[in-house]
């Protein structure tokens, strides 16, 4: 059964920004896209393991800041192979909370 967990705060991720945060026990990459719309990956580049969340983010791609694999983080599918999908998770916003669903 899934749950919604809080993983922040919408002030604490600013527009066209990401970040590493914890969810449970998962590392999850979470990023503000515009000024409303959050959109959360694992936080883990399934390349070599690279911190998603500290990547630089333009428009909805984010950039991995060890080897350059980039990702739509709406949708988590790579931008060169689109066979290639990043599992993302739902994200809603209650109130000032950020939270994400967890299997």
């Amino acid at each position: 059964m899934s749950k919604w967990v809080r993983v922040a705060g919408t002030a604490d991720v600013p527009p066209g920004q990401g970040r590493e945060v914890m969810a449970d026990d998962q590392v999850v990459a979470l990023f503000r896209v515009g000024d409303n719309q959050y959109y959360a990956l694992d936080g883990i580049c399934p390349h070599a393991g690279g911190p998603l969340g500290e990547g630089e983010l333009h428009g909805a791609i984010v950039t991995c800041p060890w080897h350059g694999w980039q990702f739509d983080v709406s949708t988590g599918t790579h931008c060169l192979n689109r066979n290639l999908t990043h599992r993302s998770y739902p994200v809603k916003v209650e109130g000032d909370d950020v939270l994400i669903e967890l299997p």
